[in-house]
């Protein structure tokens, strides 16, 4: 069976500060907690180090030095290794059709909209939290 984090912590991948802060005070506000950096490869990096930190990565599509596409795909990889498997959500403000298609194929496991919905983002850390 793939190890599940027991962790109650957030890794969120968004290059906007704005919008770091913004989906960090939401779930901050439910009692979750957050770690966020700026890019894909420091996301990338993280989980590489610590698959089992995060419950769930909260993926920007459109980032600086490495994308969120690129980085899940790069997650993926080394979880073929350490067999664990940590649910990757695309943020996007990119909402045409075939876009959550395209999230899906690389890895991802589900799909935010921007301007995030703060109703929606629970709903989804609710649905991947392991308790």
């Amino acid at each position: 069976s793939i190890p599940f984090a027991s962790s109650k912590e957030i890794l969120i991948a968004e290059d906007q500060l704005i919008n770091r802060k913004v989906v960090t005070q939401f779930l901050q506000k439910k009692g979750w907690q957050v770690y966020a950096v700026e890019n894909g490869k420091e996301a990338f990096e993280l989980v590489k180090k610590d698959p089992l930190r995060f419950f769930m990565v909260l993926m920007d599509v459109q980032m600086p030095v490495m994308d969120g596409f690129t980085a899940t795909v790069n997650i993926r990889e080394c979880e073929k290794d350490n067999r664990s498997h940590v649910p990757i959500i695309a943020m996007t403000a990119l909402a045409m059709k075939g876009d959550k298609e395209k999230c899906i194929a690389a890895g991802m496991d589900d799909y935010l909209t921007k301007p995030i919905n703060p109703e929606e983002l629970y709903e989804i850390a609710e649905k991947y939290q392991q308790d």
